[in-house]
């Protein structure tokens, strides 16, 4: 009699063993070739605008380079005379004023058209949207003889309105004062737009459940703009600061054509002395140590309002 025996049942019998079955991608050529492209492009633009000229005009900042000839070096000779030039600082401190005085209303005015374009009352919104955005398209030289034909003292369509009305005219051009104002409000009249947008799309991303909550719970409209919408513009308020201040400070063409710093050196910022002292004057060494402390200033600018902002986060 034959003996049978019987095999203990295997676990998994009847089933393909268990393997990984990740599928491996394969990486295309393309797929790193193409980025790379793109990176190489950008650093070779970044290396040909910024960072040759920026290492040029450092190294002219250390000789006494007039635009023909060999350099010759001088060491710290350019930022000695620089900081003992009572001139210097008066520019500084007026560029520092403007930028004080301009920023806060180009904030101020594109915020308000922005608020009042995305609002539900308003209309004929997109036309509003091109007719704000013409100034910002037109040249800041452009921009400032339209402005000057305007507040022109003898010729100026202002004066001429004011003397119809019997009201006296105004020294436009050769009071300091009333000149930087009309600087401020062409400024602001040329950049309103582009910050009109940041905020236009910044607005249009607040969830409409947060105001139509306030609205329920009571919240006035003046209460929602300053306890919800204000502080949820703070990314985009840190945005327009930052690329305002650092536009005001580096403020030349309008400048230029408005009132060409004038009267006289009153309105003169930082950019128009850098411009006067290297081609009017052909000092390019002591012009690029004046570049050289602008572009300190903006840095730390930058880096201050950023960790402002950083801060503001952590809290």
């Amino acid at each position: 009699m034959a003996e049978t025996t019987t095999e203990p049942p295997v676990a998994g019998r009847g089933r393909p063993p268990s393997t990984p079955t990740r599928a491996r991608r394969g990486t295309r050529p393309g797929q790193t070739v193409v980025p790379l492209l793109f990176i190489a492009a950008a650093v070779v633009l970044f290396s040909i605008f910024f960072v040759g000229p920026g290492a040029l005009g450092l190294y002219y900042s250390f000789t006494d380079y007039r635009g023909v000839g060999e350099p010759r070096w001088v060491g710290f000779a350019n930022y000695s005379r620089l900081f003992a030039d009572d001139q210097f600082y008066a520019v500084l401190g007026r560029t520092l004023t403007y930028t004080v005085l301009s920023v806060p209303v180009h904030v101020v005015v594109a915020l308000s058209i922005a608020v009042l374009l995305t609002s539900a009352a308003a209309r004929f919104r997109t036309l509003a949207r091109v007719i704000f955005f013409i100034p910002w398209l037109i040249s800041p030289i452009v921009a400032g003889v339209i402005w000057r034909w305007l507040f022109g003292e003898n010729f100026g369509l202002i004066n001429y309105a004011l003397t119809v009305v019997n009201l006296p005219t105004q020294r436009w051009e050769t009071d300091g004062n009333l000149s930087l104002m009309v600087l401020i409000l062409a400024g602001t009249w040329g950049g309103t737009a582009f910050n009109m947008l940041l905020f236009i799309a910044a607005l249009k991303n607040i969830p409409k459940s947060y105001l139509e909550a306030a609205e329920i719970d009571g919240a006035s409209s003046s209460q929602r703009f300053f306890r919800i919408i204000l502080p949820l513009l703070r990314p985009t308020m840190f945005l327009v600061v930052l690329l305002g201040t650092l536009g005001s400070m580096k403020e030349f063409a309008l400048v230029q054509a408005l009132n060409g710093g004038g009267p006289g050196t009153q309105n003169m910022f930082m950019v128009q002395y850098i411009y006067r002292t290297g081609f009017e004057r052909a000092q390019i060494g002591h012009a690029s140590a004046v570049s050289m402390v602008l572009m300190a200033i903006l840095v730390v600018i930058a880096v201050i309002q950023m960790r402002f902002d950083r801060r503001e986060d952590l809290s």
